[in-house]
């Protein structure tokens, strides 16, 4: 072996390590390729890949959403598809509290729900059944629609539910829980297995608004699984499930890996060495800086292996959530010279091959992986 070998061999090693001295898995393993800057220069405050295709060729397709017409700011973006026709539509809200289901195909809106009354913060359809769609907003409340037979089917809120606006909702993967949180410091956790609420979503199916002498009798839901207010002391802006346990953020720099102690039966790997709360236990804290502001959401990838955020000055962080020790892996650092605003949300293809984000100067910026 020359001696010039060993230090070939250190420098592979390096590059496949973070700045910070630690592993870097070439999944987080992004390249800048382009941005582009919409017209009206306003923040866009949502983006989402639509991961609902069968031609790969489709698989960089993604909306985004913001403040771009005069009639409205929209804050967030969902995406689906009608089971009769398997056309694409997306689901839009914001301001004015309308939620407006639009065909991808020829950007028509083809429903419209105003019943939210107020402005609505996010959307989310329901992961096995295209036509349930959650939305949250200033009113407080969850409400859960049918699209396909244009009804509310549930409200979740009220005396034991949220006391202030809602930002942030989701399904876990079975579709089987609700979590939300808001401008209240709380994280209420919501089921969708109670014998009255199957009945009620089954009901939602067979009627028919066109022909009903009634409207659909709405099923209100005041009593949450689960609530807590001891993760963060302020907004509490965005809240994802991951596996069976829960992230969650606000604008104190780190997104909080935690997980009710009613879910714990069902223990991950760390929880066993986590630390305990009365009702809850923490598992990690994910830190980043310069995120003060809130309303700033991070994401997971389809395959819930990689975590991504954005802060106030341009700059991505990434984690590779797929290991056992979630503290085995620092955060890979995504800048460009010419991003410093607020990336207010992440979005990444299915396939994991590509990033996007929005930004409070209208700008989209987009990242490839590196093959």
């Amino acid at each position: 072996m020359s001696p010039e070998e060993p230090d070939k061999k250190r420098k592979r090693i390096d590059k496949n390590r973070s700045k910070h001295g630690r592993k870097c898995t070439s999944r987080l393993a992004y390249k800048y390729s382009c941005h582009n800057k919409e017209e009206h220069g306003k923040p866009l405050f949502g983006v989402q890949f639509n991961y609902y295709y069968n031609n790969p060729d489709d698989s960089k397709i993604f909306a985004s959403v913001g403040a771009n017409k005069p009639e409205e700011d929209f804050y967030t973006c969902a995406w689906s598809y009608l089971q009769n026709t398997s056309e694409l539509v997306l689901a839009t809200a914001g301001a004015r509290g309308v939620i407006r289901i639009i065909n991808a195909a020829n950007t028509n809106c083809i429903k419209c729900y105003p019943g939210q009354g107020n402005a609505i913060n996010e959307l989310k359809f329901h992961p096995l059944d295209p036509n349930l769609l959650a939305s949250v907003g200033k009113d407080h409340l969850i409400h859960l629609w049918n699209i396909k037979n244009d009804t509310c089917i549930a409200i979740f809120g009220g005396v034991d539910g949220h006391r202030d606006e809602v930002l942030s909702v989701d399904f876990d993967i079975l579709g089987s829980k609700i979590i939300s949180s808001g401008m209240d410091h709380s994280i209420k956790m919501w089921t969708l297995e109670s014998e009255l609420l199957e009945e009620t979503i089954k009901k939602s199916y067979e009627y028919n608004p066109a022909t009903a002498e009634k409207s659909f009798k709405i099923l209100h839901v005041d009593e949450p699984q689960f609530s807590t207010r001891d993760i963060h002391r302020n907004y509490i802006d965005c809240v994802r499930w991951f596996g069976n346990l829960i992230l969650s953020k606000s604008c104190e720099n780190s997104i909080v890996c935690w997980q009710p102690t009613c879910l714990t039966e069902k223990l991950n790997p760390d929880v066993k060495k986590a630390t305990p709360l009365d009702n809850l236990v923490l598992v990690h804290r994910f830190d980043y800086n310069q995120c003060d502001i809130w309303y700033l959401r991070f994401c997971l990838d389809y395959q819930q292996k990689t975590l991504a955020v954005g802060n106030q000055v341009g700059k991505v962080f990434l984690w590779d959530v797929e290991n056992e020790n979630l503290s085995q892996y620092r955060a890979v650092i995504l800048s460009h010279p010419k991003c410093s605003a607020a990336i207010r949300q992440i979005s990444i293809s299915r396939d994991g091959s590509c990033l996007v984000y929005a930004c409070d100067d209208g700008t989209v910026w987009r990242w490839d992986k590196k093959l």
